[in-house]
């Protein structure tokens, strides 16, 4: 047995790499043994992360990549693109991999957005990464307000618009809300192409409404629109960091030169193409999460909390009074949700994880809630 084969051994199990799909994967620390992680027994409901992890395609491909972890990641990459290309219908060309989503959110506010390239059009609330980006780049931000059905109000955001980026987020992150297609359709059509349209479809694995669709199509037409994508979410990959885009070949060629060499490293590259092969791993997350979403969210609405109507793995709802103690009660109490959305302050975003974890936050929450 060679010191390679015992390394790649050891990683496996870090990872919890198994063929079996139910696995039980080790509690890992980076600031204390696995006893003390254990004993402190925190339900994590605040990153929107995925609780059932990668595939286990996808953990049998990194414990296989480690061998690679010597070289660099270029010939993955194409690999990688190659089967994101064929499955959204587009071109090598138009296709951008980032370290994660939020990379290729950067990207564009460095792209599109700054003092002498103009201002950034968002939701409020929405997902601030790209806000606080275009506003290191000295970009003048406009935050228009949701609507009372919590979409994009897409006319106010076109009125405010002039050259620069508008980002839309649908489904949209804090509020797991969506925006409707035709509105978003008609929206992508009247914008004039010297100002640059990104719509994070972050969630969009999730969403199942029938007013939901991607807007992928509308790149072939539509030389100012960005579609940024992840592994995070569905695939089970925050921690990995590997996301993507989809535009018109002129347009990755000006987001390029603002992105550094091979920022997607050969584990995530490994993970992510794995993952498109297993074909249980999108219905399979979209089922469970339902299941534990419909069960938080009938048990909340039975207390008398109403939820906005989600289409993504977290939910959102009214606590009737300021949210930020009740955060802080439940931390106490090891249950972490979302923090504080200060155009929403009495509503609170919770991650859905396991059913056991979404008991562990109710038992916590009617406590801290009486």
């Amino acid at each position: 047995m060679n010191t390679i084969s015992i390394s790649r051994r050891r990683f496996a199990q870090l990872l919890g790499a198994g063929a079996a799909a139910a696995v039980v994967r080790p509690t890992l620390s980076f600031a204390g043994s696995p006893e003390q992680v254990a004993s402190s027994q925190v339900v994590r409901l605040s990153a929107n992360e995925n609780p059932y992890g990668p595939s286990p395609k996808a953990l049998k491909a990194m414990s296989d990549a480690f061998d690679l972890a010597s070289r660099y990641p270029d010939e993955h990459n194409n690999v990688l693109i190659d089967k994101l290309a064929k499955i959204n219908g587009v071109n090598h060309d138009q296709i951008l991999l980032g370290d994660g989503s939020n990379e290729i959110l950067k990207l564009c506010a460095d792209t599109f957005t700054g003092k002498e390239k103009g201002k950034l059009i968002a939701a409020d609330p929405t997902f601030e990464a790209i806000l606080n980006q275009a506003g290191v780049n000295g970009a003048e931000v406009v935050k228009v307000p949701l609507t009372r059905s919590f979409s994009h109000d897409l006319p106010e955001m076109l009125a405010a618009a002039n050259q620069g980026l508008i980002y839309i987020c649908n489904p949209n992150n804090p509020t797991a809300s969506i925006t409707p297609k035709n509105e978003v359709r008609e929206f992508i059509t009247k914008t004039p192409r010297e100002t640059t349209i990104l719509v994070d479809e972050a969630y969009f694995h999730y969403a199942d409404a029938p007013d939901y669709e991607t807007v992928i199509p509308l790149v072939k037409d539509h030389s100012n629109l960005i579609v940024a994508r992840t592994f995070s979410k569905i695939y089970g990959m925050a921690g990995l960091r590997c996301g993507y885009c989809i535009a018109q070949r002129e347009t990755i060629e000006q987001l390029r030169p603002h992105q550094m060499w091979d920022s997607v490293n050969i584990l995530a590259l490994a993970a992510a193409s794995a993952s498109l092969d297993d074909p249980a791993q999108v219905p399979n997350g979209r089922r469970l999460n339902g299941v534990a979403r419909a069960f938080v969210t009938g048990e909340l609405d039975t207390m008398g909390y109403k939820s906005i109507p989600s289409q993504a793995n977290f939910i959102m709802f009214d606590c009737k009074r300021p949210v930020v103690p009740l955060i802080q009660a439940l931390k106490q109490r090891n249950v972490q949700v979302g923090r504080l959305f200060p155009t929403l302050p009495n509503y609170m975003r919770l991650t859905i994880g396991k059913r056991s974890e979404m008991e562990s936050f109710l038992a916590a929450f009617r406590q801290v809630a009486v």
